[in-house]
């Protein structure tokens, strides 16, 4: 946890929070803070700056923060994944918000199963928690929008052009003809398939939609890591 995320409720005062749970646990385990110390902490939403803790116990942690730095900027990718097996899914989560994506859409494809769909994972809470695990990690403080798009092509015919309109729209696939470029100027979408790739059927849908086909090269990766390395790609340095 490199930055406490702060929330609205977690304020007693302007300027002074309180904090138990999980992020206590962690100052107290890992950071291993005491009174007096200066934690890094950013309001959800919000900016970034110093927290000094008054008051410290098993029970609750109390800290003055001043918050004054703007948070990172936001990588210009809006990543369209088929929907991972759940585990990986979180993982994916972790890592897409920690390298700046702030809108993912999570889409069915005839190689998802359809149980998938039924995971706790993608409701409440529990799809809020891999996303906050990505600020902390990053030091940022926006929370990515994450779309649920059950139904494929629906979503290619009706909202994908907008959505892509005016970026450079990609599609990797093991099929790609084209290496992935390097930081292409503006905006990105991104589509990533499941584990195999999307079917030829979806894959011409997305190319008739506006996708260029691209490659990593002749390995084949998995979902989970072809996506750090397809977004490193994008990022600039």
């Amino acid at each position: 946890m490199n930055l406490i995320l702060l929330f609205p409720e977690d304020f007693l005062a302007p300027g002074r929070v309180r904090l138990q749970g999980r992020r206590l646990r962690h100052v107290l385990e890992v950071h291993r803070a005491a009174v007096g110390d200066e934690l890094c902490v950013g309001l959800e939403g919000g900016r970034i700056g110093r927290g000094r803790v008054l008051a410290l116990d098993g029970d609750g942690l109390e800290m003055t923060v001043e918050l004054e730095t703007a948070p990172p900027e936001a990588l210009a990718v809006t990543l369209v994944l088929a929907l991972p097996r759940p585990k990986m899914l979180k993982r994916i989560l972790v890592t897409a918000t920690s390298m700046g994506v702030k809108t993912i859409y999570l889409v069915n494809s005839f190689r998802v199963e359809k149980s998938f769909w039924n995971s706790p994972l993608l409701s409440g809470e529990k799809l809020v928690e891999p996303l906050i695990l990505g600020l902390e990690q990053a030091r940022d403080t926006v929370l990515p929008r994450v779309h649920l798009r059950p139904l494929f092509k629906p979503f290619v015919e009706d909202e994908l052009p907008a959505i892509c309109a005016g970026t450079t729209a990609l599609l990797a696939h093991p099929a790609g003809n084209a290496p992935c470029p390097r930081v292409p100027p503006g905006a990105v979408t991104l589509a990533i398939g499941p584990e195999g790739g999307f079917v030829p059927y979806e894959a011409e849908m997305l190319q008739r939609c506006g996708f260029s086909a691209v490659t990593l090269g002749e390995r084949i990766l998995r979902v989970e890591a072809a996506v750090p390395v397809l977004l490193s790609r994008l990022a600039p340095l």
